[in-house]
């Protein structure tokens, strides 16, 4: 078993560290754009007059910077080759997901958003993999120059980490289909031109089948965004979105009828396991300052770092750490070898714990650092009040768990969802 890094993925962390410091810094420090990164500003993400969205300013800047790491090969780095990328696996990408975050807070990475120099970019693969010809030849072209996008409305104001039990539904109108119901948290969806709408179309509540995809246009007549969610971490891109008597004709069904929840199924591992990595990076990141700066910090005329106050805990979160580093890869590169469900129990330890990881580090550097620490002066805060909606989000930690226990106890199996087909890494 061999468990370096491969020399080729090596090289490409080398490439992107050159290119954050030829392209993204200086980018990053012009024109007073260092604000949104200095926390005592943080404020100037956020539009408090209109609706607490991100400001304007900020987001051309994110969308600067990706255009720059697109134009240099990096965004698309896990597309397919036929659509500019590199087919970049899982392993690569937690392994680049982790490098990135432990450089710290920046325009090269900022998670808080899921802004990066190498892209995600869910709705394109889902596009790419679940698209009829027809939708593949209009949207794909548009969603990789960046100028359409769906967000996804799966979650319900009444039904949170049970997707099946959900109120909203379509139902046969002609030749097309009217939605009804309300969708919350639609993460992007001030941008969105679209909204990736889950609605049940037949069978019961509880029933993984019978639920349809549509890409709804949002300026549909019926459809309206009622809300923009206010979050423990600022500025709020989630938005509460109803339907009523909303017209879609068949073309809007994304992927087959009826299989709409396994659309994203398939991509939760990928998602899961690359925002662990995220998390591990973040947490590290927090390790590495605080390590630092209890060799400099000397009260009572000796270094922090001679205490084992101080030692300890840090020592009990690297070695976590390192455990993480050795799971999370493992996990990728099985992920890569024998497809995406292959190892849903493990994908899911990764994931609850890396994030639970990652607000227990951000916690003990704020300590380590003292009143400093807690202060907008250093960036624990902001990484602990992003980092801990993801014990929440994209299946709450003890959903987390529970899968793994499903695993363990046989009530569950190793296996892709019906209607998605068990893919290696892209």
């Amino acid at each position: 078993m061999d468990f370096d890094i491969p020399a080729e993925l090596e090289a490409y962390l080398n490439e992107l560290d050159r290119f954050i410091e030829d392209e993204i810094k200086p980018l990053e420090n012009e024109n007073d754009n260092i604000r949104f990164f200095d926390h005592r500003r943080e404020d100037a993400r956020t539009d408090w007059e209109r609706e607490g969205l991100p400001t304007e300013d900020w987001e051309a800047l994110l969308f600067e910077a990706r255009t720059r790491a697109d134009k240099a090969g990096h965004y698309r780095f896990a597309m397919p080759k036929e659509l500019g990328g590199k087919d970049g696996g899982n392993l690569a990408m937690a392994v680049i997901r982790e490098h990135l975050a432990t450089k710290g807070l920046g325009l090269h990475n900022d998670l808080q958003n899921e802004h990066s120099i190498v892209g995600n970019n869910v709705g394109v693969l889902l596009m790419a993999e679940y698209g009829s010809t027809e939708q593949k030849e209009e949207w794909l072209p548009l969603m990789l120059e960046g100028k359409r996008g769906f967000a996804f409305g799966i979650t319900e104001p009444a039904h949170g980490s049970d997707a099946t039990h959900m109120e909203t539904n379509a139902v046969r109108d002609g030749d097309g289909w009217k939605i009804n119901g309300a969708k919350t948290w639609n993460t992007g969806i001030h941008k969105a031109q679209y909204d990736m709408v889950m609605a049940r179309t037949s069978g019961k509540a509880g029933d993984g089948d019978g639920i349809t995809a549509f890409l709804t246009p949002l300026d549909a007549e019926g459809a309206k965004i009622e809300e923009f969610l206010w979050t423990f971490n600022m500025p709020t891109d989630h938005g509460t979105v109803s339907f009523k008597d909303v017209y879609v004709d068949n073309s809007a069904i994304f992927g087959e009828e009826g299989h709409g929840l396994q659309i994203v199924q398939h991509f939760f591992n990928e998602n899961r396991i690359r925002q662990a990595a995220s998390s591990l990076g973040a947490g590290q990141y927090c390790i590495n300052e605080s390590v630092r700066y209890a060799g400099e910090r000397k009260p009572f005329g000796k270094a922090l770092s001679t205490n084992q106050g101080i030692q300890f805990p840090l020592v009990e979160l690297q070695t976590q750490a390192e455990m993480l580093r050795a799971l999370i890869q493992k996990t990728a590169w099985q992920m890569d070898k024998h497809g995406a469900f292959a190892v849903s129990d493990k994908v899911s330890m990764c994931n609850y714990w890396s994030n639970r990881f990652c607000c227990e580090a951000a916690d003990r550097a704020m300590q380590v650092h003292g009143g400093l620490g807690y202060s907008r002066h250093k960036p624990f805060e902001h990484i602990y009040r992003h980092h801990r909606r993801y014990r929440i989000t994209e299946g709450a930690e003890e959903i987390q768990m529970r899968r793994v226990a499903g695993y363990m106890f046989g009530y569950m199996n190793q296996q892709a969802p019906k209607g998605v087909r068990s893919v290696t890494g892209r």
